[in-house]
């Protein structure tokens, strides 16, 4: 018994061991036993940016005229390209992917502004400058300019069925991709794990995509080390033939490198050639599209650059032509091919977050788990994921599936916490004027800690400095906002309380018959507090107000020498933010109102109610204009009102052609209609683009509706729209004469 028990224990071992080793065997071979004679091909993609697109139109070539290709390795985005073609996906596919990737917020940001949280919108119109720095170690900017969110969860998408393979190996072609060991300067050949995680790696361009954590390992775009991976194709995959797609950018001349960018570019295109020409040389076939003065981040048309790379392959099309199938073996190669692709998703048994703290763990798998037990939709997760990300922990999420041990196919959120944040710091420029003697500087940031005490809390302190200083503190905390409230599709919607405190020192001036005939110097400080309701687009706030104001005359004559008291009052403020830009919005609208009423105020005897409104609209016209119309209402329902709270009209924007604030009373109405067109697109790392702009004004403050003096305006100008917020230059003519030449950084119509 002992000895056929052992027997049949050794004979298990030698079944298992051949089929482990036939399984190991399966890998390194191609997708099906190639006929007697027929070579097996490997298929090299090289790295080139926007010059990748190239590649699918390669790939189409070879589909028309039966070239197999039994093995496929690429870099950056040959990786792209070459794992989804590995994937099973057809050039036609990949076109239709392609051309859904939004590249210019992909190298931008990364989250769209309506995607982000309604406090996150409130930081970037507050706070232009987009460039968030972080404390978590010390003063630190982000490791790259996108965060690569969206191209993560379209990359996501695509490799979703294939989320539990853990060999590439078993992809209806055998693939692998390059990275590079950014913190070891070494190769990374990438044939296992998580194909997601390997295509974005491939691709992750440094400064411009932060680096992908990976196995252990931080990982920069392939191209560093080596661009055109042909030695791993030949050393690792020993197909009989070896074709080569380059794709990258050539050298420069004389005239390129006459400034310093021209320089850098020239001096990284020396340090990839070394490597590149010695693997060309390990290339049976070489293709090279001739992309002439297409550039890495060219993406302005894409279907023109994909349709290059079938010529070129037709250019050396009998040397490939040796290795195609006839209709038969075509058709038995495309039907093995296809069988081992992966189509059905399975329903998830439960979700799973990771990368996070427990106590966000938590919280998130609360808020996702709606998810399990009934088939994914991609689109609602990538959306969920794109506004956790939206409001501001996190750089970026993905997911896919896993087995737990039970061997259930789980949904794994995995989420990829900044490196450098929180806390955050934004910051705003503001630069105002029309000559040297109205000239307005403004500098400010604002520092937000989160998960003060508890998930979700936000601590905000606002510090500026210049023509109108203020420090603002607010503790921001939610309640009953997650739970099951997620679960019915109501993300990030509930209640919070804010308490908040201020100090704010500026000056006012005072006008009589069009002059200026004094100045204020004003202080004042307070405290306050607000119970709201949050969603994603709007916010709504019931609170109080008590400060003390102290506005004292600085020059010129005035009946009112100072302005020294309380001033109190409960009020009700509604915010919607719909518009699809911080600064110079395309379409949507915006829309803020509040009303108060004043108990005490310097001035008066009598209390009085006091509402203001403003918003805007906005219009595309055509691909390039867009139309809007914005107005501003304010009133104090037939009350006077103190002197520190008269409406005030004229500056910038604002009837722009009159000095700031030279039309005072108890009512306002400003109404505005005009359009802007863009002329220039800027680079991505600069900004969006440069308008041509005019628009009407037609409006007035005064104390009686019944002695209404409206003014009216035309202004036109410039305006670019940069990283740094919007630089405007804008001349205004108004009515009787009244003209201005009017600059304007940080801001546009508010």
């Amino acid at each position: 018994m002992t000895k056929k028990l052992i027997s049949r224990i050794l004979g298990s071992l030698f079944l298992y061991s051949l089929i482990a080793a036939t399984c190991a065997m399966a890998q390194e071979k191609p997708i099906s036993e190639t006929p007697p004679g027929r070579p097996t091909v490997g298929l090299v993609l090289s790295g080139g940016g926007a010059r990748g697109l190239a590649h699918i139109g390669v790939l189409k070539w070879f589909e028309d005229h039966h070239i197999p290709v039994d093995y496929l390795g690429g870099t950056s985005m040959g990786g792209l390209v070459g794992g989804m073609y590995a994937g099973g996906m057809s050039p036609d596919d990949m076109t239709s992917f392609i051309k859904t990737i939004n590249w210019v917020s992909t190298f931008g940001t990364g989250i769209k502004y309506q995607d982000l949280s309604f406090r996150r919108k409130e930081d970037r119109r507050d706070y232009p400058v987009e460039m968030e720095l972080g404390l978590k170690h010390g003063l630190s900017l982000p490791p790259g300019l996108s965060t690569g969110i969206e191209i993560d969860l379209l990359i996501d998408r695509i490799t979703l069925p294939y989320s539990m393979t853990q060999t590439f190996g078993n992809l209806p072609i055998p693939f692998y991709c390059m990275a590079t060991d950014i913190l070891n300067a070494k190769e990374v050949i990438m044939n296992d794990g998580l194909l997601s995680s390997a295509m974005r790696a491939t691709m992750s361009l440094p400064g411009i995509f932060p680096p992908v954590y990976r196995n252990g390992e931080w990982l920069v775009d392939g191209g560093v080390l080596n661009n055109i991976p042909t030695d791993v194709m030949r050393n690792n995959y020993k197909p009989d033939v070896v074709i080569a797609v380059d794709v990258g950018t050539p050298l420069g001349n004389e005239k390129s490198i006459q400034s310093f960018i021209g320089v850098a570019s020239q001096t990284l295109g020396v340090l990839m050639v070394g490597s590149d020409r010695k693997n060309l040389k390990l290339a049976d076939i070489i293709i090279s599209p001739e992309l002439k003065n297409i550039t890495t981040a060219d993406f302005s048309n894409i279907d023109a650059t994909i349709a290059l790379g079938y010529p070129a392959a037709e250019k050396v099309g009998e040397q490939l032509k040796k290795y195609a199938l006839d209709d038969a073996n075509w058709a038995k190669y495309t039907a093995e091919r296809t069988a081992r692709r992966v189509t059905t998703l399975p329903e998830p048994y439960a979700v799973k977050v990771t990368g996070v703290p427990e106590d966000a763990k938590a919280e998130i798998e609360l808020q996702m788990a709606h998810f399990a037990g009934k088939p994914l939709v991609t689109g609602e997760i990538e959306q969920e994921l794109i506004r956790l990300c939206g409001e501001g922990r996190y750089q970026s999420a993905d997911y896919g599936f896993v087995l737990d041990e039970f061997q259930n196919p789980v949904l794994e959120i995995r989420i990829t916490e900044k490196t450098y944040a929180p806390p955050t710091l934004d910051f705003a420029i503001v630069l105002t004027g029309s000559d040297v003697a109205d000239f307005n500087f403004g500098f400010g940031t604002r520092l937000t800690l989160y998960d003060i005490g508890r998930y979700g809390n936000e601590w905000r302190n606002d510090f500026n400095v210049g023509f109108n200083s203020q420090f603002l503190t607010e503790f921001y905390r939610p309640f009953g906002r997650r739970g099951l409230m997620s679960r019915f599709g109501l993300f990030q919607h509930g209640f919070f309380f804010a308490p908040r405190a201020f100090y704010e020192r500026g000056t006012r001036s005072f006008f009589s018959g069009g002059e200026r005939v004094a100045d204020y110097d004003v202080n004042n400080y307070g405290v306050g507090g607000d119970l709201g309701y949050e969603t994603w687009t709007t916010e709504l706030r019931v609170g109080y107000v008590l400060e003390r104001l102290d506005a004292n005359l600085s020059t010129g004559v005035s009946p009112i020498p100072s302005l020294v008291g309380k001033v109190d009052f409960p009020r009700v403020r509604f915010e919607y933010e719909g518009a699809n830009s911080a600064t110079i919005p395309t379409k949507g609208a915006r829309f803020t109102g509040e009303i108060r009423y004043y108990l005490d105020s310097p001035e008066i005897t009598d209390q009085f109610p006091w509402l203001f409104a403003n918003g805007s609209w906005y219009k595309p016209v055509g691909p390039k204009g867009t139309f809007f119309a914005a107005g501003r209402f304010g009133t104090t329902f037939n009350k006077e009102a103190a002197p520190a709270q008269k409406f005030t009209l004229g500056g910038p924007f604002n009837l722009g052609a009159y000095d700031p604030n030279e039309f005072v009373g108890n009512n306002e109405l400003l109404l505005s209609a005009g359009y802007y067109h863009s002329i220039y697109t800027l680079p991505p790392v600069i900004g969006r683009n440069i308008w041509v702009v005019g628009w009407y004004d037609l409006g007035g403050a005064f104390n009686e509706w019944d002695d209404a003096n409206y003014k009216n305006q035309g202004s036109v100008g410039l305006i670019m729209d940069t990283k740094l917020g919007p630089f405007a230059l804008i001349w205004a003519l108004g009515q009787g004469g009244a003209s201005k030449v009017y600059f304007s950084i940080g801001r546009f119509f508010d």
